[in-house]
């Protein structure tokens, strides 16, 4: 059974950080040599980190993060990867997406989970994406999703207006994924699926004008993005796995800018979005597993880092058993993948299935194809 005794139906929000977090930037590694050898630009210094050991301390810029952290609402998932790991971001967000490294497929595992949830495909609200277009994790034939760019517009859209963001959005559904898997599949999965992308609209114009709330949230895309979800999540549309990305993250130059705001934003947004929840006695069933596609390199490149691997997942929420979870990736240089990057200490299809099973009270050998090492997150 999922991990909640409350009587409500267990919700999972995924968020997506797209480009590939520096997990070694964010949970830093303050009294490793390592880290300031091959650090000479990208690097806190460790007086101004956060601390929350003798060897890892946060960023400065995951502040709210940290907090919540210490309140034991944050288990951070060191070290998450796959084998052989892929440098490509589209290939390597591909296989987050699929949970299949070796081939190129069709079904996402969100949609898979989807498919569980509502086997008839009734309920086009029970899986939303807030962003444009439609991530490949929730892609499955048959699966309806609904995918929002910005509730409040879409609640005052006319007719001619929702035509083309329906269309916008099929649009860039079919340039992300043509490529991978052809323009046949591709347009066959649209033609059967693609018209749900936005049949919830008339649900949900109720969410915008039920909502009322004294927390501020701040003024940027993620923040945006779960405010939307707490709006919809508390007018008790029945919505199950909500998913969202943050952008941004791929930073081969001026990263000592970059990351910090990507980083504030990111964490305000969260500790918003879950005090929120708490304002409205609606977080007791909602945990959210916040990835990116891979690591960065262990030494910076002068400007910024460049794709690697052995990144970090955060999964948080009030059910959540916080604190450190698998290893923090080996700072030996003969551990190192590659010779230059932090090895993986846990398989992401294990983080999946921790969610699915424990979480969500979903099988998941058939989803994430496979048995993998689970975590204990849950109290």
């Amino acid at each position: 059974m999922p991990a909640n005794g409350n009587g409500k139906d267990p919700v999972m929000v995924v968020v997506q950080l797209s480009g590939g977090n520096d997990f070694m930037h964010t949970l830093i590694p303050y009294n490793s040599p390592t880290y300031y050898d091959n650090r000479k630009l990208v690097r806190i210094e460790r007086e101004d980190v956060l601390p929350i050991n003798d060897d890892l301390a946060f960023n400065p810029n995951a502040r709210p993060i940290k907090k919540m952290f210490e309140e034991g609402k944050v288990a951070v998932v060191q070290g998450i990867g796959y084998p052989n790991s892929n440098r490509s971001h589209f290939r390597g967000m591909d296989i987050w997406h699929t949970c299949e490294p070796d081939k190129v497929v069709t079904e996402g595992w969100v949609g898979k989970a989807l498919r569980e949830l509502d086997p008839n495909g009734e309920d086009e609200l029970t899986g939303i994406n807030f962003g444009v277009g439609l991530p490949r994790a929730m892609a499955v034939p048959g699966v309806p999703v609904t995918s929002v760019n910005d509730l409040d517009s879409y609640g005052l859209m006319t007719g001619i207006g929702e035509d083309e963001q329906r269309d916008q959005a099929l649009q860039i559904f079919k340039d992300m994924y043509a490529q991978a898997i052809g323009t046949g599949p591709v347009m066959e999965y649209l033609s059967r699926t693609g018209m749900d992308v936005l049949r919830g609209a008339d649900r949900l114009k109720a969410a915008p004008a039920q909502y009322s709330s004294t927390v501020e949230y701040g003024d940027n895309a993620i923040a945006k993005s779960l405010r939307d979800i707490a709006r919809v999540h508390t007018t008790g549309l029945g919505t199950r796995i909500f998913y969202t990305s943050h952008g941004g993250y791929d930073t081969h130059a001026n990263e000592n800018p970059t990351h910090p705001k990507l980083l504030q934003d990111l964490s305000g947004a969260i500790r918003d979005f879950f005090d929120d929840l708490n304002e409205h006695d609606a977080a007791d069933n909602v945990v959210m597993l916040v990835f990116t596609e891979f690591g960065r390199r262990i030494k910076d490149n002068g400007s910024g880092t460049d794709h690697g691997s052995g990144g970090g997942a955060f999964i948080i929420g009030e059910p959540v058993k916080g604190g450190l979870y698998s290893e923090y990736p080996s700072l030996d240089s003969k551990d190192w993948a590659k010779g230059e990057d932090l090895e993986h200490t846990i398989d992401f299809r294990g983080i999946y299935a921790t969610m699915l099973e424990q979480w969500m009270g979903i099988d998941a050998p058939e989803i994430v194809n496979g048995q993998y090492e689970q975590i204990t997150p849950f109290k």
